[in-house]
């Protein structure tokens, strides 16, 4: 019996990422929307990671991680993942997101989008998704298009659709529409290879075997197109399903594979083969299965990532450039997007057939993927990996987290920052940085055939500008001490104020200025003096360096209110004031801010008062007739009886009594001897602090003296 196994078997590029992923992916917290593909023996691998699969959006609970398989979805998903914080790891095909694209911007030039393909596949559910007015198209007969009748259509396919039936159902929207029809081929380049390999194999083949998923599209496609070219066609899922008795008598035997069965599938089918049949090649030698395995296999186990090849250019078509490997008896299809050159035409690269270029494997599995543009992006990323090394800085989006830090990618490199690296101190909640930028110096970089990674760290950043700044602060700091004295007149803009006092920044340098060091008068608030924002004029009054510290002044540079009494004031004015405070020989009038004035006992009436309180109360305004002015002595004697007229006779106001002596209830004093040697005017002459007035310990110090 003679096998022969399609080339195109096995995944596609876009389910292999999908499953690379759903493979690799932290599992905890994480989400897939819907079956990664239509094979139930990934499905079940995928599952005993612990990653749960569901149907809608509504069951990933906010926060979590969900996987979009290689068949995409529509527009509103992504919408309502933004809104949970779902965090979306997108591994839609490119060759589905490329549909979607033309879905929304041919929908958002009016046009109704005709869908051709299955209407419960999840990627045209996706497709659709992406325009205002779509219509699929299954079966392509009168009834179901009669809706584009009329209508501007751009017409799409399923990428799995059969270019036969895209071809068919083109010709009669194009019959029906009586408007503009533009058409898009969207069928998926790997999907033309798979068919037309399975159409080729089919019609030389006495039995052909198709291996996948029962739901895959793709599968269903390939078994559909073997059957009407071969009589003898066994559709099967897995190596479980396979009988080898209903194949042993043919000859030629064909095996092709869907782009959601994975290659070990197919060969465990194959291995199945040899166990049940006799297996012959064509020239009657005996072969063993795992010679056609290996024969499968082509060499691509001698691969290795990231290794750079000899290739010779072989043939170039619209996709790119067919390349001949050492030891590879296929042609390798070098995609147009990853070879070097400004564009891309394949005219120019079929007058270089036989050439030989180098190329870097960037996957070694089935199919194998190759780039000549990645050689120049990884010596470029080399380089930065060098001055990466030497300390230079960096930055990178963290894309995930782990109990130990932050995680991210940087080209081929992945990037790890320790929880203890992110900032100085410690850091709970990792998950907030995900998505944010960190500034990045590199603490050990690991690099080998199956790892590169940088382990960095943001906190030598941070404390290397932290030290940076706080050198120039005392930089700044020492210079300022050095050509700052106590006495010093300096200009400073408020900067903040408290209860206390102002801040003042001389200099860059914060200075306070004392609430009490405002106003010669007294300031109950800051900002009655002084204004936030503007630049005023202070002295100088204590330096303390040690404690970087500088005490300055504002009243110190205003005249005092005493400096002024002498222009504004004479003796025999009358002036109106009001009383401040009352003592046993007269009382202290405020005459304004700053200045107050004292009118003795006998000052305050024609009457002998014995006390002051029996007349005056504090608070109350009064006028009075300046009788000593002393300015540089801050002395004011005021007279209110002065004002008065004179009484016809004199009497005494007797003291206030209280109700209990009255009644007799309590004891009558003990009269007071009379002192010795008192003059009346000897409380004349008064001093309080420099400014006016008698303070109350000068007045019992005075008393005592005298008693």
């Amino acid at each position: 019996m003679k096998i022969t196994v399609a080339k195109s078997s096995g995944f596609c590029k876009g389910v292999r990422h999908a499953v690379e992923t759903a493979m690799s992916i932290e599992a905890e917290n994480t989400y897939l929307l819907g079956e990664i593909v239509h094979n139930p023996s990934v499905t079940e691998a995928v599952k005993a990671r612990g990653i749960k699969t569901v149907e809608r959006v509504e069951e990933v609970p906010s926060g979590a991680t969900l996987i979009l398989r290689s068949h995409g979805v529509g527009k509103s998903v992504y919408e309502e993942c933004a809104e949970r914080n779902i965090r979306i790891v997108d591994c839609t095909c490119p060759f589905v997101r490329h549909i979607q694209v033309i879905a929304k911007e041919q929908s958002a030039q009016g046009k109704t989008v005709a869908v051709i393909g299955e209407k419960s596949h999840p990627e045209v559910i996706g497709i659709c998704g992406w325009a205002e007015d779509a219509v699929v198209v299954e079966r392509g007969d009168e009834e179901e298009l009669k809706g584009l009748a009329g209508k501007n259509v751009a017409v799409v396919a399923q990428t799995t659709c059969s270019e036969e039936k895209f071809v068919k159902i083109i010709k009669i929207i194009e019959k029906i529409s009586e408007k503009t029809v533009e058409i898009f081929k969207t069928i998926c380049y790997t999907t033309k290879e798979r068919q037309k390999e399975a159409a080729y194999l089919a019609g030389k083949s006495d039995a052909m075997v198709v291996i996948g998923g029962a739901n895959s599209s793709n599968t269903n496609k390939l078994y559909e197109i073997c059957k009407s070219r071969c009589a003898n066609v066994f559709r099967v899922t897995d190596a479980a399903e396979f009988d080898g008795a209903k194949i042993k008598n043919f000859k030629n035997v064909g095996i092709v594979s869907g782009a959601s069965t994975p290659h070990t599938q197919t060969q465990e089918v194959l291995f199945k083969m040899d166990n049940n049949t006799e297996v012959k090649a064509t020239n009657e030698v005996e072969t063993s299965m795992a010679d056609v395995v290996a024969q499968m296999d082509n060499g691509q186990s001698k691969l290795k990532k990231g290794q750079l090849v000899s290739a010779i250019i072989s043939s170039a078509s619209d996709e790119g450039v067919a390349v001949l490997l050492p030891n590879f008896k296929k042609e390798i299809l070098l995609e147009k997007d990853e070879i070097e050159c400004e564009e891309y035409k394949a005219e120019d690269f079929a007058a270089k057939v036989g050439e030989e270029i180098e190329v870097m494997v960037v996957s070694p599995a089935n199919p194998v993927k190759l780039s000549q543009k990645i050689i120049r992006q990884m010596k470029e990323e080399e380089g930065k990996i060098d001055a990466i090394a030497g300390g230079e800085e960096f930055d990178v989006t963290c894309t995930g987290f782990n109990k130990g830090g932050l995680t991210a990618s940087m080209g081929t490199y992945s990037v790890f920052v320790p929880a203890k690296e992110i900032r100085m101190g410690y850091v709970k909640e990792l998950e907030k940085y995900v998505g944010k930028k960190l500034r990045l110096k590199a603490l050990e970089i690991k690099k080998s055939d199956r790892k590169k990674e940088i382990i960095a760290s943001q906190r030598v950043i941070l404390e290397e500008e932290r030290a940076a700044r706080d050198a120039a602060k005392a930089e700044k700091e020492a210079e300022f001490f050095a050509t700052v004295h106590v006495g010093d007149v300096v200009e400073g803009k408020v900067e903040r104020v408290t209860n206390f006092g102002a801040f003042v920044s001389v200099n860059g340098f914060d200075c306070l200025a004392h609430i009490s060091d405002l106003s010669w008068s007294g300031a109950k608030n800051v900002t009655d003096v002084l204004e936030i924002g503007k630049k005023y004029q202070f002295k100088v009054l204590k330096v303390d360096e040690e404690n970087k510290k500088v005490s300055i002044g504002y009243k110190q540079l205003q005249p005092q209110p005493w400096d002024l009494v002498a222009e504004k004031y004479a003796e025999g004015d009358v002036v109106h004031g009001k009383v401040v405070r009352i003592v046993p020989f007269g009382a202290f009038v405020e005459v304004e801010n700053g200045v107050d004035g004292l009118v003795h006992v006998s000052q305050i009436s024609h009457e002998w008062l014995e006390n002051p309180t029996s007349v005056l109360t504090i608070g109350e305004e009064i006028d009075a007739k300046i009788l000593v002015l002393d300015p540089a002595n801050k002395k004011m004697t005021l007279s209110i009886k002065a004002l008065l007229p004179e009484p016809e006779v004199m009497k005494v106001r007797p003291r206030r009594e209280n109700n209990a002596e009255e009644k007799g209830d309590r004891k009558p004093r003990r009269a007071r001897q009379p002192r010795e040697n008192r003059e009346d005017d000897e409380f004349r002459e008064w001093t309080e602090g420099g400014i006016g007035g008698a303070s109350i310990a000068e007045m019992l110090e005075n008393q005592n003296k005298n008693d």
